[in-house]
């Protein structure tokens, strides 16, 4: 019987096999309270939190805290009510749902679960792409950060990013290979190890500055109008930071993926809502620390990011360190994010051509960094293409703050709380225009108006960070 390794419904055959079975008749899951949280970590605690400084100087010490939290609540609110619809009707003994898709199909149904995908996919395919930019930013910071230790600080010190992308996407290409989320443990606790690090020397950094002495202008409302920005830049700014801090708490977007990873005893459900609980908590401290000790360093002028955009020189080699961390957090939270759409895609390959040798037939062989696996054909060629396109697609878009914040602005209102919200409606039977029913989709409603303000601010700044990109500039000549 061939055994399709990257499909954990794969059956092999003798009484070890029904052992290594779930009660849905796929692999058995292994996953814990430690895994997911680690998933987590790796997803939240990712480049953006090292823009939050440059966030709190948009919208102010009163405004940009008040965001922060009121994220974090809402976030960690609708993750819960995710968590008990991973299994339908009953969240401990009823019937498994893989993917948020599933989800939404169960529970909605129509042309929503369309739209969940859309707005699923594109989300995932732009956080891939935007990981991409990040990692090469920090790995050319490694390359200024020596130049100016040698050369001076105020030495013109230039480093093609283009390089980096093409090392990053190679490496992407072979991790790549892994089968599915479930193999993805390893990778995601030594990303969450690295994305402390580089946080922790962030706030390291921020607090000698400030004890130092030698800090910025800070304003309860950020930035002054007539002083650090015009009236419109500083309206589209403060929307574009409130995308920021959106991106900084995406990880619903791959929650039911994630929880899909849990072993059923305890109850996914309730593994799930600690991890989320775990991880938005442990992450905000972390984002307060950053946004508001950054803050207080750099002032109004704080950095799009203070480790790559030189808020910081020395030591040269703490700064290294810390980008070498952001470069290896991300080759995990790559994968974190990637995973999910490679499994859609694959397993409508399969659903649509299940005799086909190309892309269900596995093959042993020994690919570096992972050892001996199963390697198919379809999955060599399809996740390879998509990290070539992923790459490409980076290169030619490398602006960082504009797309952290409409990546924030496109996922949070519908993936973290119009289609949570409206499962647990439809899964608790809310009553209609109840006190209840009203809160909820007051809350709907109210997230939806900062997205649409948080998407327009962003797209004012990416194409402000288009007009002023030098090969552009160029171009005009």
């Amino acid at each position: 019987m061939m055994e399709a390794y990257h499909n954990p419904s794969a059956v092999e055959s003798g009484d070890s096999a029904v052992k290594s079975l779930d009660d849905d008749g796929r692999e058995k899951r292994t996953g814990t309270f430690m895994t997911a949280s680690a998933h987590i970590i790796t997803a939240v605690i990712g480049s953006g939190v090292l823009s939050l400084a440059w966030a709190l100087a948009q919208l102010g010490w009163v405004a940009g805290t008040i965001i922060l939290v009121a994220f974090a609540i809402i976030t960690y609110y609708t993750s819960t009510m995710l968590a008990d619809c991973y299994r339908s009707p009953d969240p401990i003994t009823g019937t498994r749902n893989y993917n948020y898709m599933g989800v939404v199909r169960t529970y909605l149904g129509g042309k929503k679960v369309q739209l969940c995908g859309l707005a699923q996919y594109v989300n995932l395919v732009g956080v891939t792409i935007g990981y991409t930019i990040t990692a090469s930013i920090s790995l050319v910071a490694i390359g200024k950060s020596n130049c100016f230790h040698d050369k001076g600080h105020k030495a013109k010190c230039f480093v093609s990013n283009y390089p980096y992308m093409a090392a990053f996407g190679i490496v992407q290409i072979i991790l790549s290979q892994l089968p599915n989320f479930h193999k993805l443990s390893f990778l995601s606790i030594i990303a969450a190890v690295m994305s402390f690090s580089y946080a922790s020397i962030g706030i390291g950094l921020a607090i000698a500055t400030v004890a130092s002495g030698k800090i910025g202008k800070t304003e309860l409302t950020g930035t002054v109008i007539g002083v650090d920005v015009t009236a419109s830049e500083k309206v589209w700014k403060s929307f574009q930071a409130i995308g920021d801090i959106a991106f900084s708490y995406a990880f619903t977007t791959i929650l039911i993926e994630i929880q899909d990873t849990l072993r059923s005893s305890p109850p996914e459900n309730k593994v799930m809502k600690r991890a989320s609980l775990a991880g938005v908590s442990t992450t905000t401290v972390f984002y307060i620390l950053c946004g508001c000790i950054g803050y207080a360093a750099f002032g109004n002028q704080a950095p799009g990011d203070f480790l790559t955009d030189f808020g910081f020189y020395e030591p040269y080699w703490l700064i290294d360190f810390a980008n070498a961390c952001i470069a290896l957090h991300l080759i995990g939270a790559y994968q974190v994010y990637a995973q999910p759409f490679f499994q859609f895609v694959e397993d409508n390959c399969n659903k649509k051509w299940p005799q086909s040798n190309f892309i269900n037939k596995e093959y042993s062989s020994s690919i570096p960094l992972l050892g001996k696996c199963r390697v198919n054909l379809f999955r060599l060629v399809w996740r390879t293409c998509y990290v070539v396109l992923t790459t490409f697609v980076a290169m030619i878009f490398p602006f960082f703050n504009a797309i952290l914040g409409l990546l924030g602005a496109l996922g949070f209102w519908p993936l973290t709380v119009y289609f949570p919200v409206a499962m647990h409606i439809a899964q608790a039977k809310v009553k209609k225009y109840s006190r209840r029913w009203l809160a909820l989709n007051l809350l709907v409603l109210v997230c939806l108006i900062v997205s649409i303000l948080a998407a327009a601010g962003s797209i004012i700044g990416l194409i402000n960070s288009v007009k002023s990109y030098k090969p552009f500039k160029n171009l005009d000549k």
